[in-house]
């Protein structure tokens, strides 16, 4: 079980997360812890958290990502992990991503518990009013300007995460505001929705539910598998004019049907053959043309020379 926690400061994150640790068997990873065990480890990580600690300035998210990545090869994070307080920003949800799918690490669910600013603001002030009653010591940190500040603070950083893994649907939004042992139970329920969309029987089902291609019917006849078994083995026109061939072979045409197909095929000049004999025809019916053409131009001469004779004789008359 893999899992980040968003949500403002006093909506319950430590609460809730105590609470999976115990259910679930898994770490509990929070920025501040995890920098002050690398730190006292003396890890290469956490020395250089330490040096950029000692002058001041913030610690880059390179290094925090650094001490995660050591920390969830860690045996107790072997079951899954909590993230609480990291990451704060898009580009520490971007390092992230990659680190775990570097290590081949799936996140399950990104939970984000929504309060009511304003309600929490009173309860702080209800909180130390109750606390200096009864003598107790107040921490400096933990007033109403205080924790106003540190709201500001999550709505500018940490709110576009929101967003983030919204559009990326991982997210699922609790409403904070409910009691403890209810958040806990919907917790539960959006964990156990998620386990079962990626469990092993789930996917063999959906694996078995896709229907099996339907076997293709038998051929009715003998020569139905030959001429489909020739058609296969030629694979194009080979195949086709076997299949012919066979279709050919097994209608076993008469002599008169014989005759008639070559007559067509000689029309056709389907052959080269029936080609070769249609242009020699042709060539016959323009000779013999040619040969009549004298014949007839002399006949027609003689009729004309006859015919001025005869005009001749009758004007002398």
């Amino acid at each position: 079980m893999r899992l980040i926690l968003l949500g403002p400061p006093g909506a319950g994150k430590g609460t809730q997360a105590a609470r999976l640790v115990e259910k679930y068997r898994i770490a509990h990873l929070s920025t501040g812890d995890m920098l002050r065990a690398a730190i006292a480890a003396e890890t290469p990580v956490g020395l250089k958290a330490k040096d950029i600690m000692a002058s001041g300035a913030l610690v880059p998210d390179e290094v925090v990502v650094g001490i995660i990545s050591d920390r969830i090869e860690q045996p107790d994070c072997a079951n899954g992990f909590i993230l609480d307080g990291f990451p704060r920003t898009e580009p520490q949800a971007e390092a992230l991503g990659e680190l775990l799918a570097r290590k081949g690490i799936r996140l399950d669910a990104v939970i984000e518990l929504r309060v009511n600013e304003a309600i929490l603001l009173q309860r702080v002030e209800t909180r130390i009013a109750q606390m200096q009653a009864r003598g107790e010591a107040v921490r400096a940190d933990d007033n109403v300007e205080a924790l106003a500040k540190r709201l500001q603070v999550y709505r500018n950083q940490t709110e576009p995460l929101i967003h983030y893994y919204g559009d990326r649907r991982m997210l699922a939004t609790i409403d904070g505001m409910m009691s403890i042992d209810e958040v806990t139970a919907e917790i539960a329920r959006i964990l156990e929705a998620s386990t079962a969309a990626t469990s092993p029987e789930k996917t063999k089902k959906s694996v078995r539910s896709v229907p099996k291609r339907a076997a293709k019917p038998a051929a009715k006849t003998s020569f139905a598998k030959r001429a489909a078994a020739a058609k296969k083995a030629g694979r194009g026109a080979k195949g086709r004019r076997t299949a012919k061939a066979g279709t050919a072979s097994k209608r076993r045409p008469t002599g008169a049907s014989k005759a008639k197909s070559g007559a067509k095929a000689g029309t056709r000049g389907g052959t080269k053959a029936g080609k070769a004999a249609k242009r020699a025809g042709g060539a016959r019916k323009a000779a013999k043309k040619a040969a009549k053409r004298p014949a007839r131009t002399a006949a027609k001469k003689s009729v004309k020379k006859r015919s001025k004779g005869r005009n001749r004789l009758t004007k002398r008359r």
